[in-house]
C-alpha cells in the first residue's frame, strides 16, 4: 500500500541526508496511526526496540528486523512525542508530535536535535520502515510498538557552554566578608530543637535550567553573599524570611573547599542568578560535583573568590552583576555564626524556590534544551 493523500505524500517526499532529521507537525493528531499511512505487510515491522547513548538532546535507537526483506528499506519514519504529563497545565497547549524521517542506514543510528529534544524529559518512540517507489511516494510497514525514554542532565560540556555565557556578564568584583541565609524563625528554632542546632543540607529544588543536573539530586543548604555596592554590606531586604544567620566567609570558604559552576539562569526578569557549589574536598558533595560540574579556580575566576594577599590575609570577592546562590554541601552548625533579624522587608516576587528558567532570554539560554 501507498501513502495516501497528496499532503501526506508531499511531506514524506522530502529527501534528507544521512542523520538530517527534520521534524514534521501534524496538527490534528498525535497518534503515529493517524497520520495517512496504511500497513504493507511485505516490509518488515521494527521489533525489540532499544535506545541507547542517550544525551540530554540525542540518543541512538536500533531495532531488529526480518533480515530477508531489508533490502526493500529505503528510509526510516520515526514517531517521537513528549510523554503526556498528568500534572501538567491543562489550558497550555499540547506539545505538536515530532515526526522524523531518515534515509535507511546501519543500527544504531543516532538521532540528535535541539529543537525537538529536551533535557530531562520522557519520550515514547516508535518506527515504521519504508520505501521509496518510482513516483516518490512510500510503501510503509506497521508502525511498531511504543517504548519510552528519557534523556539525560546537561553535560560538562554544556555546563561549560554556560558557563562562558555568564562570564560575559558577571562584572566587576566585591569585597564581601560574611555568607548569609534567610529563613523564617520557625526554621532556626526547629535546628535548635530537633537538629542539634545544625542546618541540614537538602535536596535542591526545581529552580534554574531544566537540564540542570543538581535539581532534584545534590544535596547542599543556600546562602548568599551578594552586597549592596554602596556599603559592602548585605541587603537589609530578602525573599525567604527576615531573620538571617551570617557566618563569616572563612568558615565555609576554607582552602580546602573546592568550588564548582552549577547553572546560569533568569526568570523573565533583567536579574540573572549564578548558581555555585562550595563542597569540602573528599565530601560525598565534592565527589558529585566532580563527576558533573566545571571546577572553578578559587583564586581566578568572575564569580566568587578566595585570594591571600601579601600580608597574609584573605580577601573574598563577589560578582557585582549576577545574584549568586551558593549551595555549600555539608551540615552547618548555628554556633559558627550568628543569628539575627533584618530591618527590611520580605520580597516574596524574588524568590527562585522552583523558578522557572526563561526560555527565550539569549544570554542565559544554550542551543540543547531549556
Amino acid at each position: 500500500m501507498l501513502v495516501g493523500g497528496h499532503s501526506c505524500a508531499s511531506i514524506y517526499r522530502e529527501t534528507l541526508s544521512i542523520f538530517d532529521f527534520r521534524p514534521y507537525p501534524f496538527f490534528l493528531t498525535g497518534k503515529a496511526e493517524d497520520t495517512g499511512v496504511v500497513g504493507m505487510e511485505e516490509l518488515p515491522v521494527a521489533r525489540n526496540i532499544k535506545i541507547s547513548n542517550i544525551t540530554c538532546d540525542s540518543f541512538k535507537i536500533c531495532w531488529d528486523m526480518d533480515p530477508h526483506t531489508k533490502e526493500k528499506i529505503t528510509h526510516y519514519f520515526i514517531d517521537l512525542n513528549k510523554k503526556e504529563n498528568k500534572n501538567s497545565n491543562k489550558f497550555k497547549h499540547k506539545d505538536v508530535p515530532t515526526k522524523l524521517v531518515a534515509k535507511a542506514v546501519p543500527l544504531p543510528m543516532t538521532v540528535r536535535g535541539h529543537w525537538f529534544l529536551s533535557p530531562r524529559t520522557e519520550y515514547t518512540v516508535a518506527v515504521q520502515t519504508a520505501s521509496k517507489q518510482t513516483d516518490g511516494d512510500y510503501a510503509v510497514s506497521e508502525w511498531s510498538d511504543i517504548v519510552e525514554f528519557c534523556t539525560a542532565d546537561y553535560s560538562s560540556v554544556h555546563l561549560t557552554q554556560l558557563l562562558q555565557k555568564a562570564e560575559v556578564i558577571a562584572g566587576r568584583m566585591l569585597k564581601f566578608s560574611v555568607f548569609y541565609r534567610n529563613q523564617h524563625e520557625e526554621y532556626f528554632q526547629h535546628c535548635r530543637d530537633v537538629l542539634g542546632g545544625r542546618m541540614m543540607p537538602s535536596v535542591k529544588d526545581n529552580s534554574g535550567s531544566h537540564g540542570s543536573p543538581l535539581s532534584g539530586k545534590l544535596e547542599g543548604i543556600v546562602f548568599s553573599c551578594n552586597t549592596e555596592f554602596n556599603t559592602g554590606q548585605p541587603p537589609q531586604d530578602s525573599p525567604y524570611g527576615r531573620v538571617r544567620f551570617q557566618v563569616p566567609a572563612e568558615v565555609l570558604f576554607p582552602p580546602d573547599t573546592r568550588l564548582y559552576f552549577g547553572d546560569f539562569y533568569c526568570m523573565y526578569t533583567a536579574y540573572h542568578y549564578v548558581i555555585l557549589v562550595l563542597a569540602p574536598r573528599g565530601s560525598s558533595g565534592d565527589l558529585y560535583c566532580s563527576e558533573r560540574l566545571p571546577e572553578l579556580d578559587v583564586t581566578n575566576n568572575r564569580f566568587l573568590t578566595r585570594v591571600c594577599g601579601e600580608d597574609g590575609r584573605v580577601v573574598f570577592q563577589h560578582a557585582q552583576d549576577v545574584i549568586l546562590e551558593l549551595i555549600y554541601t555539608e551540615p552547618v552548625p548555628l554556633a559558627q555564626g550568628t543569628v539575627s533579624q533584618i530591618s527590611g522587608h520580605q520580597l516574596m516576587s524574588l524568590s527562585t524556590i522552583n523558578a522557572k528558567k526563561d526560555p527565550s532570554c539569549k544570554t542565559c539560554n544554550i542551543s540543547v534544551g531549556r
